[in-house]
């Protein structure tokens, strides 16, 4: 299963760019084995529209419009489901071994998603209930998909 990332906004250089670097490149070397693929990080500058409607709307339409037919699609979303490392590690072998050839992950402009989004989503995923700015949840996503595939293959990364 291929696994992209569409980000709303680009990553500065620095240490945060270079961090989730670094998880990816983990996540890309573990992943295959485990019928994984990490594909890209798909950027798209933020909308300059009015207002936050038609921003999250403008955004959305490129989000979709980048989405493969029949790919599974994750938003993460504030209010979204909040779960343990175990258990995402869990729903993606769960995608992949339902037969699913691509999968994905959606961070939002400052904005957010607009419902078209989130209604297309097969999970609405929170990273708590707290607002995390773009770097540190990009951050956050890329450690989580390199610790899920640590989970997978049984490597002692993940502790309990």
């Amino acid at each position: 299963m291929q696994i992209s990332v569409f980000a709303v906004g680009r990553m500065k250089k620095g240490p945060e760019s270079e961090l989730v670097s670094r998880y990816f490149d983990r996540f890309s070397k573990l992943a295959p084995s485990l019928g994984l693929n990490f594909h890209t990080v798909h950027e798209i500058v933020e909308s300059r529209l009015q207002n936050a409607s038609q921003r999250m709307e403008e955004e959305g339409e490129k989000l979709l419009g980048s989405l493969q037919e029949g790919g599974r699609l994750i938003v993460l979303d504030e209010r979204g489901k909040s779960m343990t490392s175990v258990h995402f590690a869990k729903m993606l072998e769960d995608f992949r071994d339902s037969g699913s050839k691509h999968l994905t992950i959606a961070l939002g402009g400052p904005d957010g998603h607009c419902e078209k989004v989130r209604q297309r989503a097969d999970l609405l995923l929170s990273f708590g209930a707290m607002t995390w700015p773009h770097q540190i949840a990009r951050i956050l996503l890329s450690e989580q998909l390199y610790r899920a595939a640590t989970i997978l293959s049984g490597h002692p990364y993940h502790r309990i």
